[in-house]
């Protein structure tokens, strides 16, 4: 039995029931079979059957008719609105969120450091360059986008991981001295800038908030860049600054809130 982080033995039963979660939650859309999730996580089909049973039964998660195909249960997404709801930093966000993208009209995000990724913790869309599928609770390597090269930049380049890293579009930094190069940018300006690192056509722009040291969460803004020019790159910066300083200014003291490890 291995241990955690704080020397406690861990639950393999726990553990095992987290990681096939985890599984079918990357796979969004693709349906796995019993076969996959058991090979993939190395268990007993036997055993992957009853967990998968288990979880079914408390909607954690779902089967097809057949009962061969499994996927997410409502569960997650209940579990994953109450983390949103019961976090403060979210609450005090999402008004500003709105304010920079009625003045911009763009999309704007918030994201949180987690590990090597940023997770969507919310999102407030351009009407005239909306998507299909929202990003809240969507994930994105940290190297790769505005909102996680905003929140590395926080950090010692000593703590990037060795690479190479994967590459989402042909712009992405793929090694640790091209991220390295860019961070040094982005702490000398104050913001980061992602030029089609992460999607193709679009560019963003990352703001750390530093009501934690280092910065846990980041906003961004992200445009169409053949729409970007000079001037509305330089409105939307600005913009962006003034709704960093009013949220950091906002943001609630260390006096009587919970200091969540993650």
């Amino acid at each position: 039995m291995s241990e955690t982080g704080g020397g406690v033995r861990e639950v393999k039963s726990a553990a095992r029931t987290v990681e096939l979660l985890e599984l079918l939650s990357v796979r969004g859309d693709r349906p796995a079979r019993l076969r996959e999730l058991a090979d993939e996580l190395g268990v007993p089909r036997s055993s992957m059957y009853a967990l998968l049973q288990t979880l079914i039964a408390r909607g954690w998660v779902r089967t097809d008719v057949t009962g061969s195909l499994y996927g997410i249960g409502i569960h997650a997404l209940l579990t994953g609105t109450g983390y949103l709801d019961a976090d403060p930093r979210v609450r005090l966000v999402r008004p500003y969120l709105d304010e920079a993208s009625q003045a911009l009209g763009e999309t704007v995000h918030m994201a949180r450091l987690d590990g090597a990724d940023v997770a969507y913790l919310a999102t407030r869309e351009s009407h005239a360059h909306l998507r299909t599928i929202s990003r809240v609770g969507r994930r994105l390597p940290a190297h790769a986008g505005a909102l996680g090269k905003a929140l590395l930049a926080e950090r010692p380049d000593g703590a990037l991981p060795e690479g190479p890293y994967r590459a989402l579009t042909p712009r992405s930094h793929t090694t640790r001295a091209s991220l390295a190069a860019d961070l040094a940018g982005v702490r000398e300006r104050g913001w980061s800038v992602d030029r089609e690192e992460s999607v193709t056509g679009i560019a963003g722009f990352g703001f750390a908030l530093r009501y934690e040291t280092p910065a846990q969460d980041a906003i961004s803004c992200s445009a169409p860049v053949a729409r970007l020019s000079a001037r509305h790159e330089e409105r939307i910066v600005a913009v962006m600054r003034e709704i960093r300083a009013k949220i950091e200014a906002r943001a609630p003291g260390s006096a009587g809130s919970v200091h969540w490890r993650s």
